[in-house]
């Protein structure tokens, strides 16, 4: 599932709403950097009421008819077993978590969630703290000399010790 659809699934966990709405919120967990465009979303929507994900309804508001989606029982389910089996690019993309974070709390069992919170933690104790690399591997980060670069690793590790302190705490580390 991308992030867009899981976008949609878990705003629609929350409440019904009209595209409009559900693009907006979109844009707000994302950033305007990553905004989603109409036709990403309509193209989503579409796939979701085919698949009996989220249902629609039609209603005519200032003169305008409004299409607004709610999620169904198996939308539902395919959002939190998404949300379950967290990896890949969902898991170390540091955006791609946040969406996966903002939805957490839609899994029921709270073995599930903290399953999910240990496989990040697992992620940041393992070697992430080299950004940058020679093409032959990761190099040292002693060894960037840039003042730039060094500023990025040290918001980047910065961000990481902030993260593995909160994952520590929540699972009782």
């Amino acid at each position: 599932m991308n992030t867009v659809e899981l976008m949609t699934l878990g705003f629609l966990s929350e409440e019904p709403l009209c595209g409009y709405r559900l693009r907006k919120k979109m844009d707000q967990l994302q950033g305007y950097m990553q905004a989603v465009s109409d036709g990403t979303l309509h193209s989503v929507t579409n796939k979701f009421v085919k698949a009996g994900y989220i249902g629609e309804t039609f209603n005519v508001v200032n003169g305008r008819r409004l299409r607004e989606f709610h999620l169904e029982p198996t939308g539902r389910d395919a959002l939190v077993e998404e949300l379950k089996n967290t990896g890949g690019y969902n898991l170390t993309n540091i955006t791609k978590w946040a969406v996966v974070m903002s939805f957490l709390s839609v899994i029921p069992d709270e073995s599930d969630r903290r399953a999910v919170l240990q496989r990040r933690l697992d992620l940041l104790e393992s070697d992430v703290r080299r950004l940058y690399s020679d093409g032959e591997g990761p190099i040292d980060n002693d060894k960037v000399t840039d003042k730039y670069r060094r500023a990025i690793i040290m918001v980047h590790d910065a961000e990481i010790d902030a993260e593995r302190q909160w994952l520590k705490q929540e699972l009782g580390d």
